[in-house]
C-alpha cells in the first residue's frame, strides 16, 4: 500500500456512503495507485473532480477500467448497479449549472439510484419552471442547482412537498461571482426546510439524498434503492 493514501474501505458499512476519491491536486501516480488498489480488491470506486488532463495522463490500463464523464469530471471504476425508479429530481436554473448537476447524477448512478433531470428552468423565465413543476413534484427529493442570485431555491421549495437540497453554483459575475451570493440566498431562504450544501457540491447533495432515502426506507421497513451496503457476514464486500 502506498504511504500517500489510505482508502477508507469500511466507510460504506459504517456510514452508508462509500468513500469517493477527490482527484483535484492528486498526482497521476497517486491516482493510478488508488485505482490499482481498488481493482486488486475488486471494489467499485467513484472519482470526482477528475479533469480531462488528469484522465488523459493516467496509465492506459487504468483508463481502460474507468467510465469517464468529462462534463461532470467523474469516473467510475467497476460495475454500476441497475438504476432504481427515479425518486430524485435534479433541477437546474440554467445550462451552466449542468456540470454540478451531472456530478450529482453520476454519484447517484454509482449507488444504483435513478434520477430525473429538469434543466434550464430558472426563475428568469418562470414559465419554464411551471411547465416542469408537475414532473418535479412527482419526486420525493429535489436537488436544486442555481448560481447568480439563487432565487430558484426559495421559489421551488414553496411549490413542492419533497425535500429540497440546494446546491449553489459558481455561475455568475460581479457580486454573484464564485457562488457566494447563491450560497447566502440558499442559507437565508424564507421557504422553511431547505437543506444547503457547499458551492458546486453535487457530490455532497447526492450523498444527502441517498441518506434521506435510506432513512425513509428504514422507517417503512423497505430496502433502500441502490444500497451498496454489505450484510455483516459478507464484509468486506466485492463490487456488485
Amino acid at each position: 500500500m502506498s504511504n500517500d493514501f489510505r482508502q477508507d474501505w469500511d466507510r460504506q458499512r459504517r456510514t452508508g456512503i462509500a468513500e469517493a476519491v477527490m482527484s483535484d491536486r492528486k498526482s497521476t501516480a497517486q491516482l493510478d495507485a488508488i485505482a490499482r488498489e481498488a481493482q486488486a480488491r475488486d471494489r467499485s470506486l467513484l472519482f470526482t473532480r477528475l479533469s480531462e488532463t488528469q484522465h488523459a495522463d493516467l496509465d492506459h490500463e487504468v483508463r481502460s477500467w474507468l467510465d469517464y464523464d468529462a462534463a461532470s469530471r467523474t469516473a467510475i471504476l467497476g460495475p454500476v448497479p441497475a438504476p432504481s425508479t427515479p425518486r430524485i429530481c435534479i433541477v437546474t436554473a440554467g445550462t451552466s449549472d449542468l456540470p454540478a448537476a451531472r456530478e450529482a447524477a453520476r454519484t447517484l448512478a454509482f449507488n444504483g439510484i435513478g434520477s430525473t433531470l429538469a434543466a434550464d428552468v430558472g426563475v428568469a423565465g418562470l414559465w419554464r419552471l411551471m411547465d416542469a413543476i408537475e414532473t418535479i413534484r412527482a419526486h420525493d427529493i429535489i436537488i436544486a442547482l442555481a448560481g447568480m442570485e439563487g432565487a430558484l431555491f426559495s421559489v421551488l421549495a414553496g411549490l413542492v412537498d419533497g425535500l429540497v437540497i440546494a446546491v449553489p453554483t459558481s455561475v455568475g459575475y460581479g457580486v454573484s461571482a464564485h457562488g457566494t451570493a447563491a450560497l447566502h440566498s440558499a442559507l437565508a431562504s424564507c421557504a422553511p426546510g431547505v437543506v444547503v450544501v457547499n458551492i458546486d457540491n453535487g457530490f455532497g447533495a447526492a450523498c444527502a439524498a441517498i441518506k434521506a432515502l435510506r432513512l425513509t426506507a428504514a422507517a417503512t421497513g423497505s430496502h433502500a434503492a441502490g444500497d451498496r451496503s454489505p450484510s455483516p457476514e459478507s464484509f468486506p464486500f466485492s463490487s456488485s
